[in-house]
């Protein structure tokens, strides 16, 4: 087992915590409430990649995550292990510095189920409704 620095080092490697104090996962992050987004990693095009996820499948979101097509990998729970129910909505903010506007978003669920949306241009959209 790594050292307790280590460990952290780690862990700041992996996590990014925002001015207001919420852990997110690095590369990808929540937008605030008020819509400012908190990045760690943001593109230099100008392009809005915030989106308001809604929740319309009857199921519980318990994780979502993004990736870009071209990457295998998918960043991180975008809700910070927070849970969406059926009929609420979260914004986040799928900026990870890249530049990429289409993305692959997947939800997953406390039933353990999970979706996958592939194509979805962040760029392009301000809403997107998950449902089944």
């Amino acid at each position: 087992m790594p050292s307790a620095p280590l460990r952290a080092a780690l862990v700041a490697l992996l996590l990014t915590v925002t001015a207001a104090g919420s852990v997110v996962p690095a590369g990808f992050a929540m937008a605030d409430p008020a819509g400012g987004a908190k990045s760690p990693g943001q593109s230099r095009d100008g392009q809005n990649r915030r989106v308001r996820v809604h929740n319309q499948t009857g199921w519980t979101i318990t994780a979502l995550y993004a990736t870009d097509p071209r990457r295998a990998d998918w960043r991180g729970d975008l809700m910070s292990g927070a849970a969406l129910a059926t009929g609420d909505s979260v914004l986040i903010n799928v900026d990870d510095g890249a530049g990429a506007c289409v993305y692959v978003l997947r939800a997953e669920f406390s039933n353990g189920q999970a979706l996958e949306r592939v194509g979805v241009n962040v760029c392009r959209i301000a809403d997107y409704y998950f449902t089944r």
